[in-house]
């Protein structure tokens, strides 16, 4: 193993309470449309944003719910990079300890600017190398941790995420997938399971 890869949501940290607020700052001013909960967003973690939109505002046709999506992705941005999300325990100590041994990278279904976000607010673009979404190439997940492991010339990395979702596009690039137990979806499916981040340090 030369590299690890890692999911966002519900696996390095939970940003659904500031996301949460974005959103309903935006949905407060559109006719017919009701708030959100944390419920309704963490049901979405691991989706793309088409699909999150398809989800989350049924009613609405494809060039509203782009305009509606485009709005809360533009506000979440602002709101996370000032106030962040919650980063799961020993994140931080453990980002530092892995990085000595393996090359870090996140791929995340996100709108661009949002793993950007991550790294500002706490600090933790010191502890990767590259990273990829959905909102910058149009890829699926797969193809983007694909195309992770071409830009970087990797050959032995492993994903962790913590949804289904993770698991088939670990699968479509073809390397070991890590179950982060502790996030947002259940996987019956995987190589390695962790109940905590703190695990990684152990396992490899």
């Amino acid at each position: 193993m030369d590299s690890i890869i890692f999911d966002l949501d519900g696996t390095l940290w939970d940003s659904s309470k500031t996301v949460l607020t974005a959103w309903n700052e935006i949905l407060r001013k559109k006719d017919g449309i009701n708030e959100l909960t944390v419920e309704d967003l963490q049901g979405t973690m691991g989706l793309q944003m088409h699909e999150i939109g398809k989800k989350l505002f049924p009613s609405l046709d494809n060039q509203a719910r782009e305009q509606l999506l485009q709005e809360c992705g533009d506000l979440e941005n602002v709101y996370l990079e000032n106030s962040g999300g919650i980063l799961y325990d020993s994140v931080e100590e453990t980002l530092e300890a892995l990085s000595e041994k393996y090359k870090l990278y996140i791929v995340s279904n996100c709108q661009e600017g949002y793993i950007e976000t991550f790294y500002k607010y706490h600090q933790l673009e010191k502890n990767f190398l590259d990273f990829e979404n959905p909102g910058r190439t149009g890829l699926s997940k797969g193809e983007n941790i694909k195309l992770i492991m071409e830009r970087n010339s990797l050959s032995n990395p492993v994903y962790v995420g913590d949804t289904e979702g993770d698991l088939k596009a670990a699968r479509y690039a073809g390397i070991p997938f890590v179950y982060a137990t502790y996030g947002f979806g259940k996987v019956e499916d995987y190589d390695f399971a962790i109940k905590s981040f703190a695990e990684l340090k152990q396992l490899f």
